[in-house]
């Protein structure tokens, strides 16, 4: 009996093809007082996060460590911003600079990992990927 091997298709992309491959996205969490929480949307959306998501928010840490962080006795907002990974040391920095530099404008922000979202098209929406977006 003799056996007929198959080598399997090798697919590779074309160097004058441009990748369509996703780019990554990082949930950017950033609190911030609500008297400042537009300013901060807004400076934010200038590095094209299509998608903020305000939230109010309560305090449960002491007031000593409140106090440290110059996070206490006010209003708190929560942003919720998915970036584009690339962009996002850019924005850190960006709000950095303006967390020192703007009275009452005291803040912090962490950025985690997107793992998945669903659908092409809300994750071009998110990534401000015109390829991946249908008209």
């Amino acid at each position: 009996m003799n056996q007929i091997k198959v080598k399997k298709p090798i697919f590779r992309q074309k160097k004058s093809e441009k990748s369509t491959s996703p780019i990554k996205l990082e949930l950017l969490i950033t609190v911030v007082e609500k008297k400042k929480a537009d300013f901060y949307a807004d400076l934010i959306q200038s590095y094209n996060a299509n998608m903020q998501l305000k939230v109010l928010a309560r305090g449960a840490a002491g007031s000593e460590i409140l106090e440290y962080l110059g996070l206490a006795a006010t209003d708190k907002i929560v942003l919720l911003s998915p970036v584009r990974k690339d962009k996002r040391d850019e924005i850190m920095d960006a709000l950095e600079e303006k967390f020192k530099t703007i009275k009452n404008g005291k803040g912090i922000s962490v950025a985690i990992p997107l793992s998945s979202v669903i659908g092409k098209q809300v994750f071009g929406f998110l990534a401000d990927d015109e390829r991946l977006i249908k008209e």
